[in-house]
């Protein structure tokens, strides 16, 4: 079985930037998402006030967040290229009684993939919500967290 080679180490084994330099840029996508677990009685709450806590709406508050947090991945992640942001896209509804579904999806032109990014954008979308409904409870539970699909790169994975 062939092993993958870790592409942020190099050859002396210290980390490093992947060099991009002699990629073609292609326009790459990618979604995410994260998921926040409400107590049912909070989550009936939350449903009752239409998102809304006293810190204000949630839904649009984690948007915000999440949007500003795509932009700035490359602030938060060591080795990630700063990207041209052409598109960031939420999708955050309902996935079960308890359960809120955050999906980021984003896009860019450019010689690297934005997984960090989406996956950035969907954490941080979650982690608002978190901070957005703390007041009500501290048994929420933020996660998984996980990528869905990129599309652009060497490896396309996911759903078209």
């Amino acid at each position: 079985m062939a092993r993958n080679k870790l592409t942020h180490v190099d050859a002396a084994g210290r980390p490093a930037m992947v060099d991009v330099s002699s990629k073609v840029a292609t326009a790459r996508t990618a979604t995410a998402e994260c998921r926040v677990r409400f107590p049912a009685a909070v989550a009936t709450q939350l449903k009752k006030s239409g998102l809304s806590t006293a810190k204000g709406p949630v839904v649009d508050t984690a948007i915000i967040a999440g949007t500003m947090a795509v932009k700035r991945t490359h602030e938060l992640i060591p080795f990630c290229h700063p990207l041209p942001i052409d598109g960031c896209r939420f999708q955050i509804d309902w996935h079960a009684d308890t359960v809120l579904r955050i999906e980021c999806t984003v896009r860019t032109v450019h010689r690297t993939g934005v997984e960090m990014e989406a996956l950035t954008g969907a954490t941080v979308a979650a982690l608002t919500v978190y901070d957005m409904c703390k007041a009500l409870s501290h048994a929420l539970v933020i996660g998984p967290a996980k990528l869905l699909a990129k599309r652009g790169g060497k490896r396309d994975m996911g759903p078209a």
